[in-house]
C-alpha cells in the first residue's frame, strides 16, 4: 500500500464473468486485433453453447450466454484475458477523467478482483466507482463491498489479508498481509480431501507426494508477508490427517501418535515441512 493511502475501497462485483457484455467486449478486443477471421472466432466462443451438469446427474446445455449476450466461460485458456481487457475499460475511465488525480486513489486489480486506494474522499470514490461499473453494466456486491480505514481495518485481497501486525522482535506495529483465513481453509479442505478414506488404495509414497505438490503450490503463492503462522497450521493440520489415513489403511486403532511421528513423514517419507522450505528454491519464488 502506498504511503498516505489509509482509505480503502474494498470492491466486489456480483457474477463478474457472467455480467461481461458481449458487445462492449468485443469493441475493446477489435482495438487490438484487425484480423476479421479472429474477431468472428472470438464471437463465436462467446456465444457456443455450454455444457453443464444438473442436480441429476445429467448434462444440460444451455445457450444462456448466446441468448442474453453477455458472459464469458470460466476455466477457459482465454477467459482471464478478456476479463482483464474488459475490466482495463474501467481503470482507464478511472483516470481519463481525473478520479485517480481528485482522490488521490489508486486501483489495484486482477480481473474482478479489486481495491481502491485512497488518500481522500473514499465515499465519493465508492460512489463513481458504482457509476463507472452500472455505464459498463456491470453489478456492485453491495453486501460485499465496503470501506476500509487503515491501519484499524483490514481487508482481504487476492488471498491474503491486509492489516495492522506486530514485528516478532521490536514488537512495533506495521501495516503487512498474511494468508487470510478463507485461504487457510481451503487449503485445509483440499487437505482433507485428500487424505480421505477413499484414498486409503494409494501407497504412502504416492500420497505424500501428491501432498507435497499441494503444498508447494500453495507456499508458492503464500510466501510473502507474515507466514509463519499459516504454515504452522497448515504444517500440524496435514500430518493430523495423514497420521488418521495411515492408521485407516492399515487398520489400527487409536490416533497413531507413537506409531508415526512427525519425523516419520518428514524424514522418511520426505513430506514437505513448511516452516523449514529455503526461500531460494525456484518454485518458492513469487
Amino acid at each position: 500500500m502506498s504511503r498516505g493511502h489509509q482509505d480503502v475501497v474494498d470492491a466486489d462485483l456480483s457474477g463478474y464473468f457472467d455480467t461481461i457484455p458481449h458487445a462492449e467486449l468485443m469493441k475493446s478486443v477489435a482495438r487490438r486485433i484487425v484480423d476479421r477471421a479472429m474477431l468472428h472466432l472470438i464471437k463465436m466462443w462467446l456465444a457456443a453453447p455450454v455444457e453443464e451438469k444438473g442436480e441429476d446427474g445429467r448434462k444440460i446445455r444451455t445457450t444462456m450466454n448466446r441468448d442474453a449476450g453477455k458472459g464469458i466461460p470460466q476455466g477457459a485458456p482465454i477467459s482471464p484475458l478478456l476479463s482483464n481487457l474488459y475490466m482495463r475499460r474501467f481503470i482507464l475511465g478511472w483516470k481519463k477523467f481525473g478520479f485517480e488525480a481528485r482522490f488521490g486513489a489508486r486501483i489495484v486489480n486482477y480481473a474482478d478482483d479489486l481495491v481502491i486506494c485512497c488518500r481522500n474522499n473514499a465515499p465519493r470514490a465508492l460512489a463513481t466507482m458504482r457509476e463507472i461499473m452500472s455505464k459498463l453494466k456491470l453489478t456492485v456486491n453491495e453486501e460485499k463491498t465496503r470501506l476500509c480505514r487503515m491501519p484499524d481495518g483490514k481487508f482481504d485481497f487476492l488471498g491474503y489479508t491486509f492489516s495492522r501486525l506486530y514485528s516478532v522482535k521490536t514488537r512495533k506495529p506495521y501495516i503487512g498481509n498474511r494468508p487470510s483465513k478463507k485461504s487457510i481453509k481451503r487449503m485445509a479442505e483440499a487437505i482433507h480431501v485428500q487424505t480421505g478414506r477413499n484414498m486409503e488404495w494409494m501407497d504412502a509414497e504416492e500420497m505424500v507426494e501428491q501432498l507435497n505438490r499441494k503444498l508447494r503450490g500453495w507456499a508458492n503463492y503464500f510466501q510473502l508477508g507474515s507466514v509463519t503462522k499459516a504454515y504452522r497450521f497448515i504444517d500440524r493440520y496435514t500430518t493430523t490427517r495423514l497420521r488418521r489415513w495411515f492408521c485407516k489403511k492399515h487398520k489400527k486403532s487409536g490416533k497413531g501418535i507413537t506409531r508415526y511421528p512427525d519425523e516419520f513423514f518428514y524424514n522418511k517419507l520426505g513430506l514437505i515441512q513448511l516452516p523449514k522450505i529455503p526461500q531460494n528454491l525456484p518454485w518458492a519464488k513469487a
